[in-house]
């Protein structure tokens, strides 16, 4: 069995050792009950992580590891970004754990014309934690050395310009949808070094909010036979994407 992941700030030198506390201190030693001897994972969720052995326990939230093999993961490649509108609320954080534990780098909170969830003010802030916190969890799950990022709330504004920039710049933008015109398999993401997935709320997007993305080199991309639910559309995507690219060549 992979020895548990626990994040820390900065992932100490082989030889030394690292004191973790706080949430993921109290995880480890109140949770997992990890015991002296037993090993771990320490992981900046930045790509570097250091195979550890537990030297010392104290209290209910402090480990004490010393670091044995240091190691820079690189991220792969291409750089993927989900542009995912809200879904409601229940839908939310397990939106995110799936994105994450298929693979995402990015994801971008997007309140789309038809999000059922509204977000505004102190609500946006607190939204965006809690997808923050549940991708940093679905990425220690599930192994990982990168934490995707979550950016802060985006307007259809926000959105156009990215899908813009990364037009611009020879990258693929597919926007999700069951009368795609284009289907995934059909499309070339060879040489492409970032790739936006587009996924609407549970009520889709408007044509409007399709008009303006395709405009802007944009494509709709119908991802198989049936129509998924906002909420797994993501995970499905990067599983297919995986398969037609390098992403999971390690």
């Amino acid at each position: 069995m992979t020895p548990p992941v626990f994040w820390v700030d900065e992932v100490p030198r082989a030889g030394e050792s690292a004191l973790v506390t706080g949430p993921e201190g109290r995880h480890a030693v109140t949770v997992t009950r990890l015991k002296a001897g037993e090993e771990v994972i320490l992981g900046d969720g930045r790509g570097t992580r250091a195979e550890g052995t537990v030297t010392h326990t104290s209290g209910k939230d402090r480990l004490t590891v010393r670091a044995g093999r240091v190691e820079f993961v690189a991220q792969p490649k291409p750089l993927v970004t989900i542009v995912q509108a809200l879904p409601k609320a229940e839908r939310a954080e397990l939106a995110v754990d799936l994105m994450t534990e298929a693979g995402v780098d990015v994801i971008v909170p997007w309140q789309a014309a038809r999000s059922i969830a509204r977000w505004s003010g102190a609500k946006a802030a607190k939204g965006v934690d809690k997808w923050r916190t549940a991708a940093a969890t679905a990425a220690k799950q599930s192994r990982r050395a990168w934490i995707p990022e979550v950016t802060d709330l985006s307007t259809t504004i926000d959105v156009r310009d990215l899908c813009a920039r990364v037009h611009a710049d020879s990258g693929v933008v597919a926007i999700l949808h069951e009368d795609g015109a284009t289907p995934f398999r059909a499309v070339d993401f060879s040489g492409a070094a970032e790739v936006v997935l587009v996924i609407g709320p549970e009520g889709g997007l408007t044509e409007q909010e399709i008009a303006d993305l395709t405009a802007l080199g944009a494509r709709t991309v119908l991802l198989g036979p049936e129509v998924l639910r906002t909420a797994a559309a993501g995970a499905v995507a990067l599983g297919a994407l995986g398969a037609v690219t390098d992403r999971w060549a390690r």
